[in-house]
């Protein structure tokens, strides 16, 4: 790449120390090359000149050629005034071109009489078309023909009120593109752009910026959003077939006593056709002598616990202890809960490791984990702690993995002598282009199935305007035994007023349900209190539990039938989903409630309409990811994203990620110890992009 590209941005012509200081702060551009790879996110064609006589006021931007008859001027108060230029184009008739604000120099600025293009959108303002705050150039020093689409950058507010809008970078990009002028190095083979047909980098990068049309703009992305997830890709598969490679897995080489005693004697129902086929899949990875490396995807109630306690018992049943590492303390207490329920009288030491678990126990705990009498351990983060030991670890499984890093995950490794089987577990449903390359080095499994007896979960939309029908239904369900969630929203940016809405929720709920007794739950509840308040309603103390976002996991009440979701509005489609998957967990037909305000926005009322439709969690997660984008399918931005893509989606550029697989895929298997000469400049690259800002690390 040419030296050029690493030059510091503050020594191209028209940015200076201070432009350079905004323009690293706000977008982290600290390179010519950086500002290369800034692209713009649209553009208009500007290779078109209108006349005034076309122009309608709902048109999108225009660009008329004339020139001003005069100037208009108008006090709006002690320090505001309005221009006016009458422009025509000469075909008599008159346009109005309009400045509300930095209005000093305009009649300087222009002279009436000299030749423009005017560019803008149009309006109609007392029956004559108007264009405010036009951009407008001399027409002498523009080739019309070579005007192309204009690009239009993002900015923000302090950098545009520093001068910095999109109009300035665009004549940073400008100035940029016109000093490049050796061609710039490319970064893949020939043999894979001529067999895709992608055009080359050098006119990619000149062309993202300035192309001339529309298919000019539609080669230059594919090319570089190509690329960018070619990348990504071989990262990733690089990584996968270096650790299979280099570590070899404990072999488990038999189903043992364990196993086949809770198999015939404990198994509470027939496990269904998917369950079978994972536990198979398993089964042949730990037994290959390969380290496992499994993603376990399964919607909420799915039966995934079950199968993860089921590998852990293989583990067992070959000479080896099993852990399972869950994301918050209330949901470690769960899965401790459901597998020595599960377990029952079988003679399996099961221990839990959380913050919570002090003094003489924790030690009791740490000590049965060296000398191999505590068999399975279930914890949270504090099971990665170096104090925590363990005589022979070989299964780990780990939940909700998006709660986790990928260094959490290899830490766990460092407690065995080979690494221990890894089985991932989600409920979150993952969309298949992000799960290849959030989770590309792991196998993927899938329950597709609900255990039998299970009905689907009806749900409907009800507006906030109809709460007393809503509150005869939980009446009628309360009679007939069963158990009601209640869930107000908590959004960390409104916390205090979402907790005070809850508390006032709270208080009207006890005077509309005086003759039932009610539960709340909170995040910041102590854990004591929480824990309590959730034991009330999971013994049927309660008929009422009235929380946040907190029950969205960690909560089995088979009796709980009816899930209300207040504000539904403010909950992102994944968030709504695990939630309503509280219920429905019995034989009894379960219900979910959506309650939102008549105003919603259109993007809102496609998520409710989404949830209304279909229980199918992998089919809202492709809505999701379609509606929200990769980062932020929890429904709240996630923060250190694995990747960091500047032109690709993962949502909408589906069949490219798929390309890009298949390319990797084919490069490793060809060359899997990256060694082979003709690979030499896509392995080079990789190098220098693992040096970049990119979180190359955090992919594998």
């Amino acid at each position: 790449m040419p030296d050029i590209l690493q030059q510091d941005i503050q020594y191209l012509p028209g940015v200076g120390p201070n432009r350079k200081k905004m323009l690293s702060q706000e977008l982290g551009i600290n390179t010519v090359g950086d500002l290369l790879q800034y692209y713009p996110y649209k553009y208009v064609d500007r290779s078109r000149i209108y006349s005034i006589r076309e122009l309608t006021g709902d048109m999108p931007f225009v660009q008329v050629c004339g020139y001003i008859l005069s100037f208009e001027t108008f006090k709006m108060s002690a320090r505001k005034e309005r221009v006016i230029a009458h422009f025509t184009d000469g075909s008599g008739r008159v346009m109005d071109l309009v400045w509300f604000n930095f209005t000093k120099n305009i009649t300087s600025r222009y002279q009436a009489g000299k030749r423009y293009i005017v560019f803008g959108r149009p309006a109609v303002f007392n029956g004559r078309i108007q264009v405010a705050h036009p951009d407008i150039e001399d027409a002498e020093s523009v080739e019309l023909s070579t005007m192309g689409m204009q690009p239009y950058y993002n900015t923000t507010e302090k950098m545009k009120k520093a001068g910095l809008n999109s109009h300035a970078i665009e004549k940073l990009t400008k100035t940029m593109v016109s000093i490049i002028r050796e061609p710039l190095t490319e970064t893949l083979p020939s043999f894979m752009t001529d067999r895709l047909h992608l055009v080359e980098r050098d006119k990619a990068l000149r062309t993202i910026h300035y192309p001339q049309n529309a298919r000019e703009l539609e080669q230059a992305r594919v090319r570089l959003k190509f690329e960018e997830l070619f990348y990504v890709q071989l990262n990733i598969l690089r990584y996968a077939s270096d650790h299979r490679r280099k570590y070899r897995g404990y072999v488990f080489g038999r189903v043992g006593d364990i196993f086949n005693a809770f198999y015939y004697n404990h198994l509470p129902f027939t496990l269904t056709d998917a369950q079978k086929r994972v536990i198979r899949e398993i089964r042949k990875d730990t037994g290959s002598g390969r380290q496992m490396n499994r993603l376990l995807q399964g919607d909420v109630g799915s039966g995934k616990t079950l199968v993860a306690l089921m590998s852990m018992l293989i583990a067992l049943d070959n000479g080896y202890q099993a852990c399972i590492m869950a994301p918050t303390e209330i949901l470690a207490e769960q899965h401790l809960q459901t597998i020595r329920e599960l377990l029952g009288d079988m003679p399996v030491r099961v221990e839990l490791l959380t913050g919570v678990v002090k003094g003489r126990k924790r030690q009791e705990v740490l000590d049965g984990l060296l000398t191999g009498e505590v068999q399975i351990l279930v914890g949270t983060h504090a099971v990665i702690e170096d104090t925590v030991q363990f005589q022979r670890l070989g299964m780990v499984v780990v939940d909700e993995q998006h709660r986790f890093g990928v260094a959490q995950r290899a830490k766990l490794w460092s407690k065995s002598t080979n690494p221990p089987h890894v089985l991932v577990m989600t409920a979150t449903p993952i969309p298949r282009t992000l799960a290849m390359t959030l989770y590309g080095d792991l196998d993927v499994s899938v329950i597709d199935e609900l255990p039998p007896g299970r009905k689907p979960v009806r749900t409907t939309h009800v507006f906030d305007t109809h709460m007393g029908a809503l509150y005869n239904g939980i009446h009628r369900q309360i009679r007939q035994g069963r158990q009601v969630y209640i869930v107000f929203p908590l959004i960390e940016e409104s916390e205090s007023m979402d907790l005070k809405n809850l508390e006032d929720g709270f208080e009207q709920l006890e005077q509309v349900f005086p003759e039932y007794r009610l539960s709340k739950v909170h995040g910041k509840m102590k854990p004591k209190e929480k824990e309590e308040e959730m034991q009330r309603f999971v013994s049927g103390e309660t008929q009422i539990l009235v929380a946040t976002t907190v029950i969205e996991v960690g909560v089995n009440v088979p009796n709980a039938s009816v899930m209300i979701i207040l504000e539904a509005q403010r909950f992102g489609l994944s968030q709504l989903h695990q939630l309503r998957g509280r219920v429905g967990r019995g034989a009894d037909q379960s219900f979910c409630v959506l309650v939102t305000s008549h105003k919603l926005s259109a993007e809102t009322r496609k998520r409710i309409d989404i949830m209304c439709e279909t229980n199918d969690g992998f089919r809202i997660a492709e809505a999701d990811l379609k509606l929200r984008g990769p980062g932020d399918l929890e429904g709240t931005q996630q923060s250190g994203m694995a990747f960091d893509l500047k032109i690709a989606d993962i949502a909408r550029d589906g069949q490219l990620v798929q390309m890009a697989r298949d390319e990797a895929q084919r490069i490793i298997d060809d060359d899997p110890t990256c060694q082979e000469g003709k690979y030499l400049m896509l392995w080079n690259r990789l190098r220098e992009l693992r040096k970049t800002n990119i979180n190359w690390a955090a992919i594998s």
